[in-house]
């Protein structure tokens, strides 16, 4: 199957009135290839509203409680098409990202997920290299470009170090995956986590680009610096390490992947 520009959706994830939205929807709606773009929501506001209507995007609101992992799900589903981008309002996208995504996506047998090189916006400005980004690029350099990107037991081996798969930075490539939901409510930080582990078991690609076409923002407002404050990161970052190690094992390497959230700071 060839994927066109039409089966792509950018699903913009908002979340009350962030400062930032209205750049990440510039940076969706200004790409090189022009492809869908959505916004969902579980708390409307009016100025969302008003930024979905000066965009012509149209806003999706689901009924009840916020939670990462049903708001992400919602996304999904409102976007009904075969690629999804879930964009998190508070970082950018570089205007190649659509038309490198649906080259790549392209160039494999049976993509499952599509993801890239990122940098993060600090202070308002974009920081392309520090240790952790650096870690991670190391820890992907067997996928880099293509390469080796069918293999379980590469993406595994990838996976049992942490997480250095970027969420936002991910087109999933729903048809090859699993009928919805995609993420589950076990976790509230390492649920991307847990979806990668989940599809890296699957016969398709992990396609990684090593060109930086997003960029995360990091900021102590963040769903994930809370996360890190009340310590929900490093016990699910040590249940995610279970699945690869014994026990042993798994608290070894926590130990040090815990240092690293240090980098969640301002």
């Amino acid at each position: 199957m060839r994927f066109e520009a039409s089966d792509h959706t950018f699903a913009v994830c908002a979340y009350k009135d962030s400062p930032f939205l209205r750049e990440c929807l510039d940076s969706v709606t200004s790409q090189s290839l022009k492809t869908n773009v959505i916004m969902a929501t579980s708390t409307p506001t009016e100025t969302m509203r008003q930024l979905a209507d000066e965009y012509r995007v149209r806003l999706y609101v689901r009924d009840g409680e916020p939670g990462i992992a049903d708001d992400w799900n919602y996304a999904v589903s409102c976007a009904g098409t075969s690629l999804v981008t879930i964009a998190h309002q508070d970082d950018t996208y570089e205007s190649a990202y659509a038309e490198e995504a649906l080259k790549a996506i392209n160039s494999v047998k049976k993509p499952l997920i599509y993801f890239t090189n990122y940098g993060e916006i600090r202070n308002g400005v974009n920081v392309d290299s520090n240790r952790l980004l650096e870690i991670k690029r190391r820890l992907l350099f067997l996928l880099n470009d293509g390469r080796f990107s069918g293999s379980k037991f590469v993406r595994r081996r990838i996976l049992s170090l942490g997480s250095s798969i970027s969420c936002p930075s991910v087109t999933l490539a729903l048809s090859n995956l699993w009928k919805l939901p995609v993420f589950t409510n076990e976790f509230k930080c390492d649920l991307d986590w847990a979806t990668w582990e989940r599809a890296s078991r699957l016969q398709g690609d992990f396609y990684y680009n090593t060109k930086i076409l997003m960029h995360h923002r990091i900021h102590v407002e963040s769903e994930t610096t809370a996360l890190i404050e009340d310590s929900t990161r490093t016990k699910e970052d040590y249940a995610m390490l279970r699945r690869f190690w014994p026990a042993p094992i798994a608290q070894f390497i926590n130990s040090f992947y815990k240092s690293s959230q240090k980098s969640n700071e301002q």
